[in-house]
């Protein structure tokens, strides 16, 4: 996420023709809509090798400023530089545009009096020259995806096209089979005896601009299925990584899962909450990167398994042709900036 070359100034002829708007185009899938919110105005050419470069930078509005400063000096910039030229500098020599900052920088500007530019994914928009934060609209993000970290981007020159890419959760179910202590996607059971089910998802790596995240697991059961059972059987396990599996309890060939939490995982179950309501329920996580100690854990993904019983009833169809199915989705934070107090907050897999 840098945000471009150091300031240079070329010869006017050896410079090509400067204009006063540019060309961008936000691609991709992630959102059908963008905010655009200018921080820097520049004269912008194009360079040698496909760079773009810059002058005559100035902040692109008051409020702009005003939002952004206390950002970068909260980040670590000198209070003595207020300039623009310095803030861009500091921003693109010292790689500091991670997108933490950049996720903090979009929070400022959203709750100041800067005013953003809607952008429609895939339609090209002409906007002044200078330095823009592109943000994915929340309510404009498709199911099944998830807002990036913001995309500082140089607009002047020849056209640019910008394309978010956001790698989201997945999830799986299994169930225990008592013959073989191993998790699959069917087992053989009896009516009554206890069956153990394993929910799983992982959150991918790279996830820094996030301040907390939570997941959703949102089960349906058929009616050959006993929920009586669900919440006081229920744990919740965290493992920092997308990678190493899920093997966070010890199972027996006695069709049992264990509750000691295995190495490298934790038990999260206290700080989570277990709605259950006919034959569905809802497995709510408490903030995933609090349980794994902080951001810097969190960067490498994680990885949570939900263990609970649910036996066979009476209402169970017999043999494999009809089985007793059980389904399972995942709701994920919709973006860096959804609230995630309730479900509006969230979209699912």
């Amino acid at each position: 996420l840098l945000i471009g070359t150091c300031a240079v100034v070329f010869p006017a002829s050896a410079q090509a023709a400067l204009t006063s708007t540019g060309s961008i185009t936000v691609s991709g899938t992630v959102a059908s809509s963008y905010d655009a919110y200018q921080i820097f105005s520049a004269d912008v050419s194009d360079g040698d090798n496909d760079a773009k470069v810059y002058s005559q930078i100035a902040w692109a509005s008051d409020a702009a400023r005003d939002a952004v400063l206390p950002v970068l000096h909260s980040a670590g910039m000198p209070e003595s530089q207020t300039t623009a030229q310095k803030a861009a500098e500091w921003l693109n020599d010292d790689s500091h545009l991670t997108s933490a900052p950049s996720a903090q920088l979009a929070r400022s500007l959203q709750s100041s009096d800067a005013v953003s530019v809607a952008l429609n994914a895939g339609a090209a928009a002409e906007l002044p020259c200078g330095y823009w934060l592109i943000v994915a609209d929340d309510d404009a993000i498709a199911q099944n995806e998830v807002g990036t970290a913001p995309i500082m981007v140089l607009v002047g020159g020849s056209a640019v096209t910008v394309k978010p890419k956001a790698a989201t959760p997945k999830v799986a179910k299994h169930v225990l089979e008592d013959g073989t202590a191993a998790w699959g996607k069917a087992a053989d059971a009896t009516v009554a005896d206890d069956l153990y089910w394993r929910l799983s998802a992982t959150v991918p790596a790279g996830l820094t601009a996030y301040d907390t995240y939570t997941v959703q697991f949102v089960d349906t059961m058929s009616a050959g299925l006993d929920p009586s059972k669900v919440a006081a059987s229920m744990h919740v396990y965290v493992a920092a990584g997308a990678e190493g599996g899920f093997d966070a309890v010890s199972t027996g060939k006695d069709g049992r899962a264990g509750t000691e939490p295995a190495k490298g995982w934790t038990d999260i179950t206290a700080q989570c909450r277990v709605s259950v309501e006919g034959n569905s329920f809802t497995v709510r996580t408490g903030d995933l990167i609090a349980a794994l100690g902080g951001a810097d854990a969190f960067t490498a993904g994680a990885r949570v398994v939900a263990v609970y019983n649910a036996p066979l009833n009476s209402a169970c169809n017999h043999g494999i042709a009809k089985g007793n199915p059980n389904e399972v989705y995942l709701r994920y934070p919709r973006s860096p900036f959804a609230d995630q107090s309730g479900d509006a907050g969230f979209t699912r897999t």
